[in-house]
């Protein structure tokens, strides 16, 4: 991790790294692209050319381009009722009550946050909140599976009261979705799985194919090719977001455990090598223990290689003079985690304004939020905290605005309808509303 004081220069750093160019390709990903569309395209273009495929070809696209892309020849796409069923068999019973602990939670945070449909008789207008009907969720693969991202987006749908769940994700080399994710599925209620990834998965719940069903709208995180699949159907169907590289901001100070700073930053470090781990402090000795102790636990660590590249491409520690500073960064970077280790959080909670989730104190590391607190994991990264929130039941509702107004309220809009609609040049709406002037219905 590279340590930079001031706060001029952390700024100088955050914005190189908000400077992402989606077309930086590593040089074997272009080979393979090269490999499998006959020329070198963008990310964008490689996305465009799916997209096109599965909308004309359906099915059989999805086959090719299985074959193509992972080398997997996938004979039926839906996972069978049995197959879900035996799913159960191949992981451990701590594994499966571990994930039925953490749906709870989920399910009772979800719960807490339900909307009502409101309307004022007086007033003559209200709202009518319903969920959306169809939902595809898509649940990358990757270098681990990953059944708790299951939970997070599926149980959201769920309690919001959506129709239809199917999900998406890619088959390993057995043919099949890791088992973890059938039995998180499964317990989060997910109607109907197949087995597709990659950006043909997204074109296919969009579009619909003739073993795929069409839905209203998909969600979930992705590889940049499945989230630029997304951004070019946005408009098409809805979506939750464009979820990039996972990204941490750690907060701490001179009575900070610097373990437990360094094992937070480690957890951040080990999900993707293109994950940011931040530490902002006011002490410079801080920063060394913390540095010390990375070295220190990161021997310890499967997933060595991952979190040493993400630490070492990634990885910064900013040492700043004082707390306003500190928020100064947090709001400018806008990170998918704020993790407050410091001694008086309190002091510059309500003055963080762009983050997708806080996580306060020692026993509230991130890591509960990837896995049990309850709140969805899915949150905004690459600095859409600025305007995105975490993955919530909101995200499946549709908010209808109902009006029905009586004859006296008509008699006192009506004039106001005329002279705004004139003004517009819209003669035809200024009629309309005098119309319905002086007569009683």
């Amino acid at each position: 991790m590279k340590t930079i004081q001031g706060i001029e220069n952390a700024k100088d750093i955050i914005n190189q790294i908000r400077d992402f160019r989606i077309d930086d390709l590593p040089s074997n990903v272009r080979k393979t692209i090269c490999r499998i569309f006959g020329k070198d395209l963008t990310p964008s273009e490689v996305v465009k050319v799916i997209l096109e495929k599965v909308y004309s070809e359906g099915d059989q696209a999805l086959t090719e381009l299985g074959y193509k892309i992972d080398n997997i020849h996938i004979k039926a796409f839906e996972i069978d009722n049995q197959t879900i069923k035996n799913a159960y068999k191949d992981i451990s019973t701590e594994l499966v009550d571990a994930l039925k602990y953490s749906a709870q939670r989920i399910t009772d945070y979800h719960l807490k946050t339900v909307p009502k449909s409101w309307y004022d008789s007086k007033e003559g207008y209200g709202q009518r909140i319903v969920p959306v009907q169809k939902v595809g969720i898509y649940v990358p693969g990757g270098t681990a599976p990953y059944p708790s991202t299951v939970l997070m987006t599926a149980i959201p749908a769920r309690v919001a009261g959506v129709n239809e769940v199917i999900l998406t994700t890619p088959p390993n080399q057995d043919s099949k979705p890791n088992s973890s994710i059938l039995v998180a599925a499964d317990i989060a209620g997910v109607d109907r799985i197949f087995q597709v990834g990659g950006a043909q998965a997204i074109g296919a719940m969009a579009y619909g194919t003739k073993s795929i069903p069409k839905m209203d709208m998909v969600c979930g995180p992705g590889n940049i090719f499945v989230t630029l699949a997304k951004k070019q159907l946005y408009g098409y169907i809805g979506i939750d977001g464009l979820y990039g590289p996972t990204e941490t901001i750690v907060v701490a100070d001179e009575t900070s455990n610097h373990i437990l700073c360094a094992a937070d930053l480690l957890a951040q470090a080990e999900h993707d090598t293109m994950a940011t781990p931040i530490l902002i402090t006011t002490s410079l000795d801080f920063a060394k223990a913390v540095l010390i102790e990375i070295e220190t636990q990161l021997n310890d660590l499967e997933r060595k290689a991952i979190a040493e590249t993400s630490l070492n491409k990634r990885g910064h520690i900013f040492v700043v003079e004082h707390d306003t500073e500190v928020v100064e960064i947090i709001n400018l970077f806008a990170p998918e985690h704020v993790s407050l280790l410091n001694n008086n959080p309190d002091s510059i909670l309500e003055l963080i304004n762009n983050a997708g989730g806080i996580f306060i104190g020692d026993f509230s590391p991130e890591v509960v939020g990837d896995y049990t607190a309850g709140p969805s994991h899915t949150m905004p990264t690459g600095g859409t905290a600025r305007f995105n929130s975490a993955l919530g039941i909101h995200n499946f509702f549709k908010f209808m605005p109902i009006v029905r107004l009586n004859y006296q309220a008509m008699q006192e809009q009506g004039p106001v309808i005329d002279i705004i609609g004139r003004a517009e040049g819209f003669t035809a709406h200024a009629k309309a509303a005098n119309l319905r002037l002086k007569k009683q219905p």
